[in-house]
């Protein structure tokens, strides 16, 4: 049987994709799928770049509602401890991270995208958060993603009326960072993804912790965490490669090797 979510490793991007039609509901099932994928993209020194991909027809409507509707309280603490970790697991992949939204991106599936370094989104794609609408609120990340993300003001509005939006209204709130054609989806996360293979996997690695890490802390305490990444970068090959090639006007540029 095909897993429901798997990781495929071409030219140096690995690409997470849901498989579950017809809307690529997260069961149990895909979550642990999920969580795997991720983990073995972050694990694998042939991957440089990630791209979250639902197919060119469809991102995810978000969790299987059918599945969670027979839960009791008891049941959904585990479960949405489960799906907070396995999105988590995406989030937390040190490397850039894509998601290509075709289609519907709603509830969990929005929350997914939201795990993503860059949202390139089709023209006819629409994102929200419904929830609300069926008395909860998100609970994979989108409270918390989105107004970062987004704003507090317009999360809200987004959240308390569980309206969707479409892909221009998207772009313009900063919820996804390209519009593109519905069939260009897919090749243009993997052109986004493409310009960091070959690149100082190590920079890039602190550049993104120093970012996801400092926006949750305060300045200073940004600044420090900055102070340290950025140090520590000088006792790599990477840095070395990079800085000699620059200094030694090396034509075509550096050759990165740290992973």
């Amino acid at each position: 049987m095909t897993p429901s979510v798997r990781l495929e490793v071409l030219d140096g991007i690995g690409t997470i994709r849901l498989d579950r039609p017809p809307v690529n509901a997260l069961d149990i099932a895909a979550q642990q799928a999920l969580r795997d994928a991720a983990a073995e993209a972050a694990e694998r020194d042939d991957v440089a770049a990630v791209v979250v991909s639902g197919g060119e027809q469809m991102f995810s409507a978000g969790a299987d509602i059918k599945q969670m509707a027979q839960m009791s309280h008891a049941d959904m603490v585990v479960h949405a401890e489960r799906l907070q970790a396995a999105f988590t697991a995406v989030a937390d992949i040190a490397k850039p991270v894509v998601a290509a939204v075709a289609g519907f991106a709603l509830g969990g599936g929005c929350e997914l995208a939201l795990t993503a370094d860059y949202r390139v989104c089709g023209e006819s794609a629409t994102i929200g958060l419904p929830e609300i609408q069926l008395g909860v609120i998100p609970g994979a990340g989108g409270t918390q993603r989105l107004s970062r993300l987004v704003g507090p003001s317009r999360a809200k509005n987004m959240i308390l009326t569980g309206r969707p939006v479409d892909a221009v209204r998207a772009y313009e709130i900063g919820l996804v960072d390209e519009v593109v054609p519905d069939h260009q989806v897919l090749p243009a996360a993997r052109a986004w993804a493409a310009q960091f293979v070959g690149g100082p996997a190590l920079a890039l690695r602190a550049a993104k912790q120093a970012v996801d890490l400092g926006a949750g802390t305060d300045l200073r305490s940004g600044l420090q965490l900055e102070r340290t990444l950025f140090a520590g970068l000088f006792g790599t090959a990477d840095r070395a490669i990079g800085m000699d090639a620059f200094v030694s006007r090396t034509p075509g540029g550096a050759r990165f090797v740290g992973r």
